[in-house]
């Protein structure tokens, strides 16, 4: 059976929120392998003078982590 693993990351864009989860799926899968699903826990804009600035997103990530067998 599959071990599951869940981390939390935080990702923005200056486009849209789809971009901050692309963009925090494109970070994560720089380290973390196996990835399966990412969630989007809370999402929120950043305003200045009237006008979104960014998109920021918040993010579960899950992946599965690596079984080895050790030598019997």
């Amino acid at each position: 059976m599959p071990i599951v693993k869940v981390i939390e990351v935080i990702a923005s864009s200056e486009k849209s929120f789809d971009d901050a989860v692309k963009q925090a799926v494109k970070e994560t899968s720089k380290t973390i392998r196996n990835i399966d699903s990412v969630w989007v826990k809370d999402m929120k804009a950043h305003v200045k003078d009237g006008k979104i600035k960014s998109y920021g997103v918040i993010c579960k990530v899950s992946f599965r982590i690596d079984g080895k067998k050790e030598k019997e």
